[in-house]
C-alpha cells in the first residue's frame, strides 16, 4: 500500500529517537508501505570500523564525536543518492542533541520529513530489558532522555508511542508526516 501523497511525490523520513524506542522497527514497517523505499540504517557505519571505534559516553570525546559525525554525514549522503533514483528513504538513527540540526542540513535532497520518536522512559527500559543485545553501553536511559527532551531541537513531528503497537505508530506517522513533519 503506498502512503505517497500522488504517485509522483517521494521523500526522505529521518526516523530518531533515543535506543530502544523503536526505530528501526518503525522505519522498516515505514518503508513496507511505500512503492519504491530504501531503509538506510545509520547504525551500520559504526558497525563498518573493524579497529578504532570510540564509543559515546556521557562526555564524549573529539574522535567519538567525530566518528559520530562522520557515520551522520555517510547516512546522509546514502539517503541523497538513492532519493535521486528515485527511491524514498527511510533514515533511522539516534540523532539527538544539537546533531538534529547538522543532520538535516546534511541531507541535501527533499521534501525532508523528520520523525522523533519519544517513548517513555520505563517503555523504553522495559524494551531494553527485553532485547537480547543491550545497547547502552556506557550511556543510560535517562541521561540519553534528558538529551532528548532537553537539547534536542523540536523540528519535525514527535510522538509519544508509548501505549501504540508499531503499526499503529505507523498509522500515526502516515497521519501527521505531511502536515507535521516537513523541515
Amino acid at each position: 500500500m503506498s502512503m505517497i501523497k500522488n504517485e509522483n511525490e517521494k521523500g526522505i523520513f529521518l526516523i530518531t529517537g533515543i535506543m530502544a524506542s523503536g526505530k528501526s522497527t518503525i522505519a522498516q514497517l515505514l518503508s513496507e508501505r511505500m512503492d519504491k523505499s530504501v531503509h538506510v540504517r545509520g547504525d551500520v557505519f559504526r558497525k563498518m570500523i573493524v579497529n578504532g571505534e570510540v564509543g559515546m559516553s556521557g562526555t564524549p570525546s573529539d574522535e567519538a564525536l567525530e566518528q559520530l559525525r562522520l557515520r551522520y554525514k555517510l547516512a546522509a549522503y546514502v539517503a541523497d543518492e538513492y532519493f535521486k533514483l528515485g527511491f524514498n528513504v527511510v533514515l533511522q538513527d539516534v540523532i539527538i542533541g544539537p546533531m538534529l540540526q547538522d543532520v538535516v542540513e546534511y541531507i541535501q535532497q527533499g521534501p525532508l520529513y523528520v520523525i522523533v520518536l519519544s517513548p517513555s522512559p520505563d517503555v523504553v527500559a522495559a524494551r531494553e530489558a527485553s532485547r537480547q543485545k543491550k545497547g547502552y553501553g556506557a550511556l543510560d536511559i535517562a541521561s540519553l532522555e534528558r538529551v532528548l527532551q532537553s537539547e534536542t531541537p523540536r523540528i519535525g513531528m514527535w510522538i509519544d508511542s508509548s501505549n501504540l503497537t508499531p503499526d499503529e505508530t505507523v498509522d500515526e506517522i502516515l497521519k501527521r508526516v505531511y502536515s507535521e513533519a516537513e523541515i
